[in-house]
């Protein structure tokens, strides 16, 4: 249990706030690139509490400003792409994607008045089939080389979905594994075979039992949360019998991102960006190991449930998660349909537009969150002390985060430690696109080093 104002601290993203100002170290994704395809490609962002337009000029190079005309404030959002800038609708002005005012044309012709004129820009770069911001001070840092950043763009797919509420409490149901086995428990065990791009439905590694079914029947898992260079590693483990162990091996990337495993083949970076503090997006990255994606696939089973131009899900507050008691009682544990996303969305917008953690009693079941809620407001002094924030990387160190390893298998009760590694060692370096780690590298980062 904690008061308001640790509440506060570590919920709220304002610009002049502190965890606010621990966000700004950090890359955040602003867009789908998807979301910039059509015939005008400018787009309204709301992000970290501020109002902003991303935009791609003629010449396809990337653009993000604040959203008010620096003249009289109106909307750039409206604005005309033409003469390599975004022209603003109301009398004309135009700036580049680094916010130079190229032209006032209302203006006489022999006035200075553009040259001391600057919108606010941001750098943006595309990664993975996301267009990612920077919102802090001098240069950004680098991407780390995580799975989900090395594979080419054909072993990719991302996609997103709004959650009303605070982005504290739906990162912290990512990194909650017990409440897989209550949340997401299906009665009836579909043939797995139809699994692909479902999460919890495949068959657990190295067995022939559904994810679900051992969810349903194993719902006492013991946890094991470790600190890693990236943030933590959690382990979750349920026996099945004398010989057997259920290992289920996630990962949480700092500030607001997780790495799980979604089938023997592909794993899920998922962040949990702040629109604001009362809405956040998810954004996830799928990445596959074996064949390259099929991103059409995925994307129409995802379309069936996420409505455009908000990738708001369909099943949402106003209808109550399609919630349906004959099903509640007869095929899932909540009643609210077969996209997990919806029960998570349900679990965390039930708690409030922002978790009033003054009223919570955590058990040993959230030594996760317990450990995360630490790790961040250790990170938000450090930059409060005027320090960089773990994983604020350069171009060497991010060669050294790599991963993180991920595992969904069955192995020996006895010798699971590194029956897990071994096995996410085989998935990953069997992948077509993989790289060796050098040997410089693996030396800095033993911990890596022993789960590649």
């Amino acid at each position: 249990m904690m008061n308001q104002e640790q509440n506060d601290l570590i919920t709220r993203i304002g610009p002049n706030t502190p965890c606010g100002r621990l966000m700004r170290n950090y890359w955040q994704p602003a867009a789908l690139t998807a979301e910039l395809a059509d015939s005008r490609p400018i787009k309204a962002v709301r992000l970290l509490g501020e109002e902003f337009v991303l935009f791609r000029d003629e010449a396809g190079r990337l653009g993000l400003m604040d959203r008010d005309c620096p003249h009289r404030g109106a909307d750039l959002a409206f604005g005309r792409l033409e003469n390599g800038g975004l022209r603003c609708a109301f009398h004309g002005w135009l700036f580049d994607v680094e916010g130079k005012c190229l032209e006032t044309p209302a203006e006489p012709a022999n006035s200075p008045l553009c040259q001391n004129i600057r919108q606010r820009a941001y750098p943006v770069v595309e990664r993975s089939g996301i267009l990612w911001a920077y919102f802090g001070e001098g240069e950004p840092p680098a991407f780390p080389e995580t799975d989900c950043f090395v594979a080419p763009g054909a072993y990719t797919f991302a996609f997103k979905g709004l959650m009303e509420c605070n982005w504290l409490q739906a990162l912290e149901v990512g990194i909650d594994p017990a409440h897989a086995s209550f949340l997401h428990r299906f009665f009836e065990d579909e043939d797995t075979s139809a699994s692909y791009g479902k999460q919890f439905r495949a068959k657990s590694a190295g067995s022939d039992l559904p994810m679900t079914r051992i969810l349903r029947e194993y719902d006492r898992p013991i946890i094991n949360v470790e600190r890693t260079e990236y943030g933590l590693r959690l382990i979750a483990l349920r026996q099945l019998n004398d010989e057997q162990m259920h290992v289920r091996v996630t990962n949480q990337l700092f500030p607001h991102a997780f790495v799980i495993p979604m089938s023997a083949e592909m794993t899920i970076t998922q962040w949990h960006v702040p629109v604001d503090d009362e809405n956040c997006y998810w954004y996830a990255i799928f990445t596959s190991y074996a064949q390259p994606v099929d991103k059409q696939k995925m994307r129409d089973q995802r379309l069936q449930l996420y409505e455009l131009p908000d990738y708001r899900s369909r099943r949402n507050r106003a209808n109550d998660y399609g919630f349906d008691p004959h099903e509640q009682a007869t095929e899932t544990y909540t009643g609210m349909g077969l996209d997990i996303n919806v029960h998570d969305q349900w679990a965390v917008e039930s708690m409030g537009k922002i978790q009033n953690r003054t009223r919570e009693h955590l058990g040993q079941s959230d030594k996760a969150i317990i450990q995360y809620r630490r790790l961040l407001r250790e990170q938000i002094e450090k930059v409060q002390g005027g320090q960089k924030p773990m994983l604020f990387l350069d171009a060497t160190s991010a060669r050294g985060v790599q991963g993180p390893a991920t595992m969904d298998g069955i192995g020996p009760a006895f010798g699971w430690e590194t029956y897990w590694m071994e096995v996410d060692v085989k998935r990953r370096r069997g992948a077509p696109w993989m790289v060796p780690v050098p040997a410089e590298i693996a030396a800095k980062t033993p911990r890596l080093s022993a789960a590649e």
